[in-house]
């Protein structure tokens, strides 16, 4: 009795030390330390550009930006692409699968469980081979049984862990990739609609310019008529006529094209969209505020995004180095079996269970491979970081260069217009009272519409950079907005329904407007000024 007793405490301790012992090595992480590679980065923009000094209470930039240009059918532009746009909307599938890879890594720290049923009836021959005259051998046979069986794999060295932190901070990559899908789609379209206003500010300037040579084609017909002018005047004239509708023409097929690329970011088919055209460019100045470098950091979610396949690579070298160590894994199962129904007699019981605990010993270098190859591709990553963060203070300060000359430039453009315009008024006088020939006439029309249409170009594009800026700045994007590592899983592991959609998170949601179907636009609320629906020619 004292002897088994004695057995009873020696299983009894020896279970507790295996416990203990898998407790402790369960705590047991691989990965080296993390630590983002730490930047030395200039305090101040080399170009200051249209940047304010701003407060730190209003140094971020608003997350609908755009409606600082203050153009009411560019706000409903943007919400609408916002909602309906199906390339953002597959960024949103994207980290909802992101999603449930880490539900997927995650399943594996928990026990697998299965059940099973099966049964079975077997009919031999009688006249099968070694079957004696006069056997009386079974002929039919039958078997019904069914199990459980669980099996588990105690995550010792944080391979599993590490596999679920990598699946995480995947997910928070999707999550800034969607944002910068989404930052590039606001840019785009809100870009498309500048130059979009741009084409139609040199229609009118054309416009413009062919209502005055058509007076010009007159006023050389009716001196030619009076005997006072070669006929040369009239084809000159006539020239410099046809060649601007041409032009004009040119930009009015150039529009179109625009007009369609807006379409289809706004989800509509282009040949039930249109806008209507304006005769000038009436944005509001944009004035971001001034943002430290280091911010930026913290803003682009194209850093961040690289920031995160960064710490990827980290922990992917914690797994390598757990391969080096054994794999254990426990398993169980148990059932019942006969040949009829009278499944729940312990007689008919069975059960098995076991440990298995797996080493390597010799691989010719696998595993060492593996973890020299995830040491490179970390260092890769770090390289790719910092190029990328090199790549965004390049786009900050190549826009704010931009706005600072394009200024500069749209005012001395401007003083080129007047002039341009006061040599073609004071040309036209003096041909019309005889005093010069149609010549100076034709290069000083040309030099004034040379010069109206290069600054209607120059402030269009003065406000294209201000967009371009933004966009460079993060588009009042902040990595705060990443979801939270323990908000990342989908369900909770004994949820078994709602799971064709999981509730929104870091406002990423994959549940699609009803409106997204209808491409041709008929379907979809209006936030601000409706688009313009009439059947004009184009």
């Amino acid at each position: 009795m004292t002897v088994r007793m004695a057995s009873r405490k020696t299983v009894r301790s020896g279970f507790l030390l295996g416990l203990s012992l898998a407790t402790m090595l369960s705590g047991c992480d691989m990965a080296p330390r993390y630590k983002p590679t730490p930047l030395k980065l200039p305090e101040n923009w080399g170009e200051q550009g249209v940047l304010r000094a701003a407060h730190p209470s209003d140094d971020a930039i608003r997350s609908d930006w755009w409606t600082m240009l203050g153009d009411p059918e560019l706000n409903q532009l943007e919400d609408q692409a916002m909602r309906l746009n199906p390339d953002l909307q597959a960024q949103a599938e994207a980290f909802m699968q992101a999603r449930d890879v880490a539900m997927e890594a995650k399943s594996h720290l928990y026990p697998q469980l299965n059940g099973m049923a099966a049964g079975e009836k077997y009919k031999g021959s009688r006249h099968r081979l070694w079957r004696g005259a006069g056997s009386q051998g079974p002929v039919y046979m039958s078997s019904e049984q069914y199990s459980a069986t669980a099996t588990w794999e105690p995550d010792f060295w944080s391979a599993i862990r590490n596999k679920v932190r990598m699946s995480k901070q995947r997910t928070q990559e999707a999550a800034a990739q969607y944002a910068l899908a989404r930052l590039s789609l606001q840019a785009e379209l809100a870009s498309d609609y500048v130059l979009l206003r741009g084409l139609d500010a040199q229609d009118a300037v054309y416009k413009d310019s062919i209502r005055y040579y058509q007076t010009a084609v007159q006023v050389t017909k009716m001196r030619l008529a009076g005997a006072i002018a070669p006929g040369m005047d009239v084809s000159r004239a006539e020239a410099q006529l046809y060649a601007t509708q041409a032009q004009e023409t040119d930009i009015k097929a150039q529009r179109d094209v625009m007009e369609h690329a807006i379409a289809v970011l706004v989800n509509e088919a282009p040949a039930s969209f249109h806008i209507a055209p304006t005769t000038r460019l009436s944005f509001t100045e944009l004035q971001p505020p001034v943002a430290l470098p280091a911010t930026l950091l913290e803003r682009r979610p194209d850093i961040a995004a690289a920031e995160r396949r960064m710490a990827q690579a980290n922990r992917a070298i914690g797994v390598s180095r757990a391969a080096f160590y054994p794999h254990i894994t426990f398993n169980a199962m148990t059932g019942f079996m006969d040949n009829g129904f009278d499944l729940a007699s312990l007689s008919n019981s069975m059960y098995q269970f076991g440990v298995q605990a797996l080493l390597p010993l010799f691989q010719g270098g696998l595993r060492r491979a593996e973890l020299q190859r995830n040491w490179s591709q970390y260092r890769q990553e770090e390289d790719l970081y910092r190029s990328t963060v090199l790549d965004a203070f390049q786009e900050v300060e190549d826009n704010l260069t931009r706005t600072s000359r394009l200024k500069t430039e749209a005012q001395q453009q401007s003083g080129a217009v007047d002039a341009a315009l006061r040599t073609q008024s004071m040309t036209m006088a003096l041909y019309t009272g005889g005093l010069t020939n149609y010549l100076d006439v034709v290069v000083a029309q040309v030099a004034a519409l040379q010069a109206r249409i290069a600054l209607v170009q120059v402030e269009t594009r003065a406000v294209d950079a201000r967009v371009q800026l933004i966009r460079a700045l993060g588009g009042g994007w902040s990595r705060a907005e990443l979801p939270k590592p323990d908000k990342i899983m989908p369900f909770h592991p004994l949820q078994y329904g709602n799971l064709r959609h999981a509730k929104p998170l870091a406002g990423i949601d994959t549940n699609a407007d009803p409106a997204s179907s209808d491409l041709t636009g008929q379907g979809v609320s209006k936030t601000s000024q409706p688009l313009d629906r009439t059947d004009t020619p184009r």
